[in-house]
């Protein structure tokens, strides 16, 4: 299965923002010139991910996307169904009922095999998605990585945070 790039863009762009102070937002703007992305492409999924419930999108010349409700309620899940769409990554045709020489009918009235096997595959993969939380993602940041990844965030926050809570998070 391959996720589009865009599920990427969006988990780090949401566990970027959950640094923000209480009432502080980033422009899609700076989003993406924090991540080194196309800005168009990006502001498609920020929009999903706020039509989802998982952003707030603030409006006006000092706006931009902050979270819209807790890291630790925001999981990997929401933000792939928000960006990718709920429906399965595999889709049955049922293909194994064309060509020549079909076998009868009555042989089709079971699930295809293939198609259960790939949705029991999927439930797993969603339910481990689910599990993990951005909280969570934001959390390892105790490494040396960790720490150098922190440090350029809270010095983008410096220049690019805007509508910044005078109780900001050092």
């Amino acid at each position: 299965m391959k996720l589009g790039d865009g599920v990427e863009q969006a988990i780090h762009c949401v566990l970027l923002m959950s640094g923000l102070s209480e009432t502080g937002v980033l422009s899609a703007q700076a989003l993406a010139e924090f991540h080194g992305v196309s800005p168009s492409y990006l502001l498609k999924h920020l929009q999903a991910m706020a039509g989802a419930g998982l952003l707030e999108s603030v409006p006006g010349p000092k706006g931009g996307y902050r979270l819209a409700k807790p890291a630790d309620k925001i999981t990997l899940l929401d933000i792939v169904v928000a960006v990718e769409g709920p429906e399965p990554a595999f889709r049955c045709a049922e293909i194994r009922q064309r060509g020549p020489n079909p076998v009868a009918k009555h042989f089709f009235k079971s699930p295809c095999a293939v198609n259960a096997a790939m949705l029991k595959a999927e439930r797993a993969y969603r339910a481990e998605l689910k599990q993990v939380t951005i909280a969570d993602l934001g959390s390892r940041g105790g490494s040396e990585l960790g720490k150098a990844i922190a440090t350029r965030s809270c010095a983008f926050f410096d220049l690019h945070e805007r509508n910044r809570s005078t109780t900001a998070k050092e």
